[in-house]
Parts: structure tokens; sequence; C-alpha cells
């Protein structure tokens, strides 16, 4: 039994060199602007040995309390079954209020506003981290500043037109890339404390208070900046399911943690011995024959947090779709082996036309990060809110507790999040614009869907009366299996009706197939698929799949053999109903310019057979028009 344990060893060790490259991108390239914009002249605080002193402390002791404590220590704790991310913490915090329904409401508005944010990040990430890396070239010569921003767009537009191929080749070179990226921040880092030790007296938490309370208003203005370090601590949570807990938290408190803090402390250093570094102090680190490697350098390594965020994007957006508040949209698998590799199209040239305009439109990393904050903090903060309900109704633990361990991050993710408001005036505004529009066409969406089957509930025939009293007298009965897809499973299916209605037959089998997906990650194969017998060779069946799952229902009726509904694939036929959606300004919808919205995105919906894997040949759709 002692055997598979250098087997156990490698896995863990390959899963933390891959989490390095994946997890990490995002607050792995957080030192090339977070100490720059830190001691930003703006924020009217001197740049002088203690105030180098004291920021820096403060960015160590964020960095130790928000990630290694808040998210390494305690959120990756409140995993969905092995799944992280917002999504899957909403999902676990709703079902734990299950017996204080009061709650379900505020919870779900939260946690999809915080998804919401997140979209906001997924611009973001990108715009800021290549162009702080490619500002580099402007610390060489001031020749190469015109053509910042142009080969930053440039270098983003060839990232998006590759989402396509898929990033698994990419992939396997992720982790040493990374590696070699901490590796050099942790040398230099090192290098520049020894230069002036005096620095690591920063250690003390007492120069962080004095730095956060001895400049009045400014220190607070100031934490708006100091948070740009912790950028990238939700992807942790997030990617928690791929990597698993032990490997995200030895690749943190096994290379990443360390190379931060040594580069944190390396250009505090630089600083109090050099104040004009203050111009780029990350860039200016490092020797004058180092400087266009490392631009090379972080270049890539920022590409890969872009990557990381964009793949992150596509994650969020098939869960979001799966829980009911995002319409369909074309998925399109990138790997054969690896589920979790896919490509949205409308989400990639959606965030490529928004990143650009993001690059442009700021023109550089110092403008970006004053919208940067906002973003990051939102989703931070509602992170923490759902995760006292998961420990307090999920977990039992006392109410003293719940709140002892979630007030304290939750005071921290309010100040900074205070902080990063008070720059809504100076590109704030962006990431909850950004916000805004994706919460609105989420709950749209949401509560449409719910107005939709109302109306189609009021208008329908229960299924089991329906079938008895057509069973008495049926119909002429044709070869084959028809299955009528309905998301309500009591009531006849509007296209049996007009199937009856046009052609007055029935098929010799009928199935009656409802698809459920459940607020879980994943439904094992043993409980996936449900039949139950009506009689007369007719049947209901429930497929369930989790918000990580594929769905794909030509699989699961393969299922049904061995439940005692045999399917001949080649003699099926699949009814599916097309609900034309009708705004109106009758009591019981939404505002009719919402109405108008859900209409517009239900028309362009993506094809329900290529999102359930349904043969295309063998669809019968028909169309029902409906009032909402």
């Amino acid at each position: 039994m002692a055997a598979p344990q250098p087997q156990s060893r490698q896995s863990t060790a390959t899963l933390s060199l891959l989490a390095l490259g994946v997890v990490y991108g995002d607050i792995g390239t957080s030192p090339l602007y977070a100490v720059k914009e830190t001691f930003n002249p703006d924020h009217g605080i001197p740049l002088n040995a203690a105030n180098v002193m004291g920021g820096v402390s403060t960015i160590f002791w964020i960095l130790m309390i928000v990630v290694s404590l808040k998210y390494v220590t305690l959120v990756l704790r409140a995993d969905n079954r092995g799944e992280g991310g917002i999504m899957a913490l909403l999902a676990m915090a709703t079902g734990s209020v299950k017996k204080h329904p009061e709650w379900t409401a505020p919870l779900l508005v939260l946690g999809v506003f915080g998804a919401s944010l997140f979209y906001g990040d997924a611009v973001l990430t990108p715009a800021i981290s290549v162009l702080s890396a490619i500002e580099g070239l402007e610390v060489g010569t001031a020749a190469f500043k015109p053509y910042i921003v142009p080969l930053a767009t440039g270098i983003l537009v060839a990232l998006f037109l590759i989402q396509k191929q898929g990033t698994g080749f990419v992939g396997l070179l992720f982790g040493p890339v990374m590696v070699l990226w901490f590796i050099s921040l942790g040398v230099i880092g090192a290098w520049q404390i020894g230069q002036h030790p005096a620095i690591l007296e920063a250690l003390n938490p007492v120069h962080a208070l004095r730095f956060v309370t001895g400049h009045g208003f400014a220190s607070f203005v100031v934490l708006g900046s100091v948070l740009l370090a912790i950028t990238g601590a939700e992807a942790l949570y997030a990617d928690v399911g791929h990597f698993g807990k032990r490997a995200v938290r030895i690749a943190w408190f096994g290379l990443a943690a360390p190379a931060l803090v040594l580069n944190y402390f390396g250009q505090g250093a630089l600083l109090i011995s050099t104040p004009k570094a203050l111009e780029n102090p990350f860039y200016l680190s490092y020797p004058e024959w180092a400087l266009y490697p490392m631009v090379v350098l972080a270049t890539i390594a920022t590409v890969i947090a872009s990557q990381a965020t964009i793949s992150g994007a596509y994650s969020m957006t098939r869960q979001a779709i799966q829980l009911g508040y995002l319409p369909r949209m074309d998925i399109e698998h990138t790997s054969a082996k690896t589920f979790g590799q896919i490509y949205i199209p409308a989400v990639n040239w959606t965030l490529l036309f928004v990143v650009a305009a993001a690059v442009i439109g700021f023109g550089s990393s110092t403008r970006l990060a004053n919208a940067y904050g906002v973003a990051v903090m939102g989703t931070m903060l509602v992170t923490t809110f759902l995760t006292f309900f998961v420990i307090r109704f999920g977990w039992g633990y006392p109410l003293w507790l719940c709140l002892l361990a979630t007030g304290f991050f939750m005071a921290i993710d309010l100040t900074l999040f205070g902080a990063a408001l008070l720059k809504i005036h100076e590109g704030g505004w962006f990431p909850l614009a950004l916000g805004a529009i994706v919460f609105l066409i989420m709950a749209t969406w949401r509560r449409g869907r719910e107005i939709l089957a109302e109306r189609l509930q009021q208008d329908s025939v229960p299924l089991g009366p329906f079938m008895k009293s057509l069973l008495k007298d049926p119909p002429q009965r044709v070869e084959g299996t028809a299955v009528y897809l309905t998301a309500t499973p009591d009531a006849t299916p509007q296209a049996l009706l007009h199937s009856l209605k046009h052609f007055q037959t029935l098929h010799e089998r009928v199935v009656f197939l409802t698809i459920e997906f459940r607020d879980v990650p994943w439904v094992p194969f043993e409980e996936r698929v449900i039949c139950e017998r009506l009689g007369g060779n007719c049947w209901k069946v429930r497929v369930r799949y989790g918000f990580m799952n594929r769905p794909d229902i030509t699989r699961a009726l393969d299922h049904c053999g061995a439940l005692g509904l045999e399917i001949d694939a080649m003699q099926t036929s699949y009814f599916v109903s097309r609900q034309r959606v009708v705004p109106s300004a009758g009591p019981g919808g939404m505002a009719l310019w919402r109405e108008r919205i859900f209409a517009a995105m239900a028309r362009n919906a993506g094809n329900v057979t290529d999102y359930f894997n349904i043969p295309t040949n063998r669809v019968v759709e028909l169309g029902t028009r409906v009032l909402i």
C-alpha cells in the first residue's frame, strides 16, 4: 500500500507547478505597478524612509491577512464539492439558508453583483498587466513612449485571436515560465534588500499602523493603491477545483508568497536609497543589462495572467448559463481530454472590444490602476459576506465564531473598498459601469425566465389527466420515439399539442424530457437520469446536471436502457418548443424596457440543439407566441 506514495507526491508537485501559472499569474504580476502606485506623489504622502517603511509594511500585512489568512486558510475550505469561485459560493450560500428564506433574495442580488464585477476584473487585468509590462521600454529610452499603447493593444488583440485554438499547448509553458518569473522577483528583491537591510524593519506591523493612520485622509486614500498588491487573490478560490487545495497552498507558501514579499521589500529598499527610482521602481531594481530581458519576461508573465483571467471569464459564463443567469451561448470545447478548456465566441469578442477600449482610453497603467481596485475589492467583499452564511448556516458554527472569523476580514474589505471608491471620478466608474451592465443582463434574464415559466404554467394543460384522456382513445401510433423537451415536467408540452393538432398522430414511444441544472458542480452518472413509466409506452425522464457538467442529451438517453427505456437513436425525433416572447405592459411583469431586453436575448440565445448535443437532423422545432 505504500507504493503509490511517490506518484502522489509527483502529482501534487505537478499540480503545484501548474497552479503557479494559472492561479498566481495575476497576483504575481502586481509588483509591476503596486509599489509605484502606493507611493504616487498625488496621494500627498512624502517619499521618505519612514513612509517607504510604512508602505512596504502595509503591503506585507495586507498580503498576509487577505491572501494567506482569508483566502488560503478560510475561504479555500468553503468549496462546493471541490469547486470554487463566486458562483459556486453563491450556490452554497443560498443552499445553506433554505430554513431562512428571507435571506435568499438578498444573497442572490449580492452574489450576482459580485459575479458581475468579476467581468470588470476580466477586462482590467489584461489591460493593466500587459500595459505595465510594456511600459518598461520607457525606462530604457523615452523614444519608445509613443509605441507603448499600440504595442500593448497589438499583443492583447493577438491573445484574443488565438483563444479559439485552445490553451492546451501554451498551458504547458505557464508553470515553468511563472517559476522563472517568481525566481527573478525573489532574487532581485533579495539583492536589493542586501543593499539596504534596514528595510526588514517593515516586518514590524507598527510601521503599517503608523502609515495608515499618521497622514490623515491621505492614509485612507493610499489604501486604494495598496490593495493593488492583492489583485488576483480571488483566483485562489476560483481555481481550487482545477488543482485542489493542497497544490494551491503549496504553490503560495512554497514560492509565490516568498518571491512577492522579497520583491516588495526590495523595491522599498531601492526607494529608500534612490527616491528617483519611483518613476518605475520595479524595472529600476534590475541591472541595466537585465532591463530588456525582464521586459520580455514580464510581457510573457502578464500574457499568462491575462490568459488565466480570460479563461476564468469563460468558466464563469458557463456556470452562469447553467444556473439560469445568462442565455445559452455557443460554447466550443477546445480539448478532447479536458472539459474545462472552453471557448465562448460572444464573450471573447466582447472582452477584446472592451479591453482594447480600456487600454486606448486610459493610456497608462497609472490611470488603469485607479479603476482596478473597485472591481477587485467589490468581488472580495461579496465573497466574505457569502462565506459567513456558509460557515454559519451550512456548517453550523457558533454565531460568535462566524462573526469573529468573517467580521475581521469584512472590516478590512470594507475599508479597502471604500478607499477604492474614492477613485470613481478617476476611472473607478469604469468597472462599476461594466458590473452594472452585466448585473442588469443577469437579473433581467433570470426574472424574465421566471415570468415566462409562470405564463407557460398558466396556459398549460396538466400532463397526467391529458395523457390519461388521450390514451383512452389514442390517435394513430407511428413508428419511432418522440422526445419532447419541456421545462415543466407536470405540464403538457406545447410541442405535443401542436403535433397532435397538425399531424393527428402519436409515436409508439413518447418521452417527456426535463433537464435540470442543480446548484452543485457535478452530478454523478448514477444520479443523473431518472425514468418514470406513465403507461401506454409513455415515459417521463429527468436528466440532472451540475453547473460544471457538460450537457449531453444523446448520451443521457443511452443510460435509459438500463432503466427499462430502450431508445434507438436512428428512430428518434426530438420536438422542441421555441417561444417567441412578446413584451407587454401588463401586471406581474418587468418594466417594458427590461422585457424588450429579455425578448432580444431570448431571440438571440444559442441553439438548444447544439447546447444539449442533440442531433440536428432529428429535431422538429415548433414555435409558440408568449405574451409577458
